[in-house]
């Protein structure tokens, strides 16, 4: 091998794991929220609280690591606002996308936060808030385009600049993206614009400021409107 050759790290380097055992541990607890059996009388709701604690507590955890989020130059005042005007988008988007033909299923966990006279559970509410508009987005950025889209790009993903990542790159990892989500038109729109956003500014807060509008405005939206699917 030359000199010069960068050596390809192990598949579950301490970086990688960094960014995917907070994902893996999210996923696995929603798995648990949607197919809990019904006779053990345990409210599937209230998993989400523990949902966000413990991918909060992972994220802080390895925040070290996360060295685009602690290390990076914070994003300026124009890219904050483009990112923010990218994030009223995809949640204006998001909402219009709901027809059975850009549906991938149903949602394996329906989350309605309302007592049996259709009352809010204001407790549940804001936790699901709280968790879907500041800890999900900073969550699945890092999994998403820190990690996915750079190691599609190549393997040893920590030395891939965002602003290289080629085309491949973007659309492999927005189709996993989307996978992940019942609305796969929605997803779609709003992986390549959040990858495009940090491919743009080479700042992965440009993409995690983004998602965390888009999230809190649908969850405002879904509260205001009761469009608990969406949720």
């Amino acid at each position: 091998m030359p000199a010069n050759t960068p050596a390809t790290p192990p598949a579950f380097s301490p970086a990688a794991l960094a960014r995917c055992v907070p994902f893996v541990v999210f996923m696995a607890l929603l798995a648990l929220r949607g197919y809990l059996p019904p006779g053990l009388g345990l409210d599937a709701r209230w998993i989400y609280g523990a949902q966000a604690v413990i991918v909060a507590g992972l994220l802080a955890w390895y925040w070290r690591d996360y060295g685009e989020l602690v290390r990076q130059t914070l994003p300026d005042a124009r890219e904050a606002g483009w990112a923010a005007a990218v994030g009223i988008a995809v949640f204006a988007i998001w909402v219009q996308l709901d027809a059975p033909w850009m549906q991938l299923g149903s949602a394996t966990a329906p989350f309605v936060p309302l007592d049996a006279d259709g009352h809010l559970i204001w407790p549940l509410v804001l936790l699901r808030l709280a968790g879907a508009a500041l800890v999900v987005p900073v969550m699945e950025e890092l999994f998403w385009r820190s990690f996915l889209m750079r190691w599609v790009q190549h393997p040893g993903f920590e030395r891939v600049d965002p602003q290289t990542v080629g085309l491949k790159a973007i659309v492999v990892s927005t189709f996993i993206f989307t996978l992940a989500h019942t609305l796969w038109l929605a997803a779609v729109i709003a992986g390549l614009a959040y990858a495009w956003l940090y491919r743009r500014t080479g700042k992965l807060w440009t993409a995690v400021i983004a998602h965390m509008v888009t999230n809190a405005l649908l969850g405002v939206w879904v509260i205001a409107t009761g469009r608990w699917e969406f949720w």
